[in-house]
């Protein structure tokens, strides 16, 4: 299993990296490795607000449904339309072309309680 030392993870199997003040969100090649063939992706809209912890978007694949769960409080802005019909993209590439949404974070507390790569290499195994 990939995990790159350059990102962050959660307990639910998403990834975080930093692009200045936002951060990007997916899941991991673990997460969509478990799921198998994903067939759709249900993405939050852009502007759309959450509390840490809340579910902001769904993966369906042919084995199971996912939610996708955010780390921080704060505003989605951007969601990453090339997944509308192009889903799989998700399986081939979790880590740059199947990214999920931007959040603005407005409370960075959440980022505390993210795993570094060795703490989530050991969770799943790798």
């Amino acid at each position: 299993m990939t995990v790159p030392t350059t990102l962050r993870y959660t307990a639910h199997d998403e990834w975080v990296r930093q692009e200045g003040d936002l951060l990007v969100i997916g899941i991991t090649h673990f997460a969509q490795d478990a799921l198998g063939d994903i067939v759709h992706v249900e993405l939050p809209e852009v502007g759309d607000t959450f509390a840490a912890g809340a579910a902001v978007a769904e993966v369906e694949s042919t084995k199971a449904t996912a939610e996708i769960y955010t780390p921080v409080s704060g505003e989605i802005v951007e969601i990453n339309e090339a997944l509308d019909g192009a889903e799989e993209l998700v399986n081939q590439d979790p880590y740059a072309g199947g990214w999920m949404f931007k959040i603005r974070p407005s409370d960075s507390a959440g980022l505390d309680s993210l795993m570094d790569p060795a703490a989530y290499a050991t969770k799943i195994g790798a």
